[in-house]
């Protein structure tokens, strides 16, 4: 890595990522400041309950820092803003901040018919809000639960029971650490034995005497990563008042007990009374993009302090000088630059989005989560092996961080369970990208409206390899003629969010008005975008897309853009804007 270049304005490429909405907003900022404080610096020698307790701790300092809860439950920027900023320093703060203002507090916030409800021990976090939804068994088709909350006429109440052990809520954060606790429960109503469909019911857990009657709790075993009092719970008979039901346009209760809906099908009302999953997916969306930047902030700092023996006996220079190590790094780099605007854009169109459009937007939101948590599990890992041996330790801040992303993996709709959901609605419901030109081998091989022009090309071959693959199944079989259908319905889903991702990142590129930082932004995309080119190169050579001669340059391409942009690697993950605290507390940044 060396050479001389003008130099690289950090701040510039800092404003550019962090540029999130139309106009200027503080919650960046604010969050960054609020995780720079001494509380959420790594707590070596934690018991584990002390580390159960530690996440509401933060969440109550974090809670310090708003004017108002509500605005924040309501603002979909603000709460992924939180989860990007929170997950770089403990992603177990990240999970209960997202599961009590978004899931339980949103939840409460969208009834708009009940009576107004005192949310105040909520907001002030007298209480803590968690969410209870999936069962032991019934995950990813949790629609399908089976916990009860029957209507009793007589006492107009409702009565919450777990009718067996698959209808354990499987895993809230529902034990005695954090205090006193209420939950958003998901069950089936039941109004004169008729099922409605899955409902919300708000519940009161704990108090401070421990866990009320007819709940049971027991607490889960550790799990890896930041940890979370994840616990089974079940309910045996226990009276709710009417006011317990969250209700909305998917179904509500008349003073006479009458039940009314403007939703025909019992599994759509489903999806309306779990409607905040969409923002989760997000806010899970956001916090490993926090923990990504982070990882690769801290491996290239690490690169350029690690010192090794160099090729002449008695010379020691720096992992950085190394091209097989900065490159791995810098591919990594363009990426997390991609995955962030890309979740800024998806964002901006999931708070713009009119009511018609409501459906594509929640699968663009699914699409982006599933690509988005997947990238930031591959670059938290590689900048985990990055940093060697000394890494494997959580104090030095990168050991928890693939595991925190293999929650978010899973959380808020598994990963490959949304992308099968999408790739299906997607073979028909989508429209098919240009049909691809055959290459003349005259472009630039770094021009990246001919490299995107090749991205196109693969999902329009993936698109139409899944119609073709599904009407070829055997008819009258649904599930042999998905199966049949389902890969090639996967990669079209993933090249769609690789060229949704490049489109972001062009635009971020537009949006640069320094020409150095344009020129530098321009290489860095150009980069992702020779990265995903070069991962289909067979593809693209099949379907003429590309020539011979153009996969063939592909690799000395590769080296000639890594070698111009090594050299501001450095400068790349400071515009990540992690706290000088938080870098300055990790022992192997700063042990000789």
């Amino acid at each position: 890595m060396t050479g001389s270049q003008p130099a690289l304005d950090s701040a510039r490429l800092t404003e550019l990522l962090f540029l999130d909405g139309p106009s200027p907003t503080d919650f960046h900022d604010r969050w960054r400041k609020a995780i720079s404080t001494e509380l959420f610096r790594y707590r070596s020698g934690a018991r584990v309950e002390e580390r159960w307790q530690l996440p509401y701790d933060r969440l109550r300092a974090l809670n310090e820092e708003l004017l108002s809860p509500e605005h924040l439950v309501l603002d979909p920027r603000g709460l992924a803003a939180l989860h990007e900023w929170t997950s770089v320093a403990d992603g177990a703060t990240a999970t209960v901040a997202g599961i009590h203002y978004n899931l339980f507090l949103g939840s409460l916030l969208d009834d708009r018919l009940s009576p107004a409800r005192d949310l105040s021990e909520f907001t002030s976090l007298a209480r803590t809000g968690t969410f209870l939804c999936t069962e032991r068994a019934h995950g990813n088709d949790a629609a399908a639960l089976e916990t009860v909350a029957r209507y009793d006429r007589e006492r107009d109440e409702f009565v919450l029971h777990t009718p067996h052990e698959g209808a354990q809520k499987y895993m809230p954060n529902t034990s005695p650490a954090g205090g006193p606790k209420s939950a958003v429960v998901a069950a089936r109503l039941l109004i004169d034995d008729q099922d409605q469909g899955v409902f919300l019911f708000l519940t009161p857990l704990s108090d401070r005497q421990g866990t009320l009657p007819g709940i049971t709790v027991a607490m889960l075993p550790e799990r890896v990563g930041s940890p979370v009092d994840h616990c089974l719970t079940s309910f045996d008979q226990v009276r709710l008042p009417r006011t317990a039901l969250i209700q909305g346009e998917h179904g509500r209760l008349l003073p006479d007990g009458t039940f009314t809906s403007a939703v025909g099908s019992p599994r759509k009302r489903f999806l309306h009374a779990i409607g905040r999953v969409t923002v989760g997916k997000l806010c899970m969306s956001a916090s490993t993009l926090g923990g990504c930047r982070a990882a690769l902030a801290i491996a290239v700092r690490y690169a350029q302090t690690r010192r090794i023996s160099g090729p002449v006996a008695g010379q020691r220079v720096p992992l950085s000088a190394h091209r097989s190590h900065h490159t791995r790094l810098l591919e990594r780099v363009a990426t997390a630059y991609a995955m962030t605007f890309f979740h800024r854009s998806v964002t901006e169109r999931w708070i713009t989005h009119e009511p018609e459009d409501r459906a594509t937007t929640e699968r663009l939101v699914a699409v982006a989560k599933g690509w988005i948590t997947w990238q930031a599990r591959e670059i938290t890992i590689e900048s985990r092996e990055r940093c060697g041996a000394q890494a494997l330790f959580p104090v030095n801040g990168l050991a928890e961080f693939a595991a925190n992303v293999d929650g978010a993996i899973t959380a808020e709709g598994d990963n490959l369970a949304i992308w099968c959901k999408a790739g299906a609605e997607m073979i028909f419901g989508h429209t098919l990208a240009p049909e691809p030109l055959e290459a003349t081998g005259q472009d630039c091989p770094t021009d990246p409206v001919f490299l995107r022009r090749a991205i196109a090309a693969a999902e329009h071959h993936w698109h139409m390899t899944a119609r073709r693959d599904l009407r070829g199944g055997e008819a009258g079989d649904a599930l042999g003629r998905w199966n049949n259908a389902s890969a090639a319905a996967l990669d079209l889903v993933e090249t769609y969010a690789v060229g949704q991702a490049a489109d972001a990142f062009a635009s971020a590129c537009d949006r640069a008005t320094d020409p150095r930082t344009r020129t530098v932004l321009d290489d860095l995309h150009t980069l992702f975008l020779l990265r995903q080119v070069d991962s289909r190169s067979g593809l693209l050579l099949a379907e003429k897309a590309l020539t011979a001669h153009q996969v063939r340059a592909l690799p000395q391409t590769l080296r000639s853009l890594t070698a111009r942009l090594a050299p501001h690697l450095p400068t790349l993950t400071e515009a990540f804007d992690i706290p000088q605290e938080h870098l300055s507390a990790l022992p192997m940044l700063t042990a000789p």
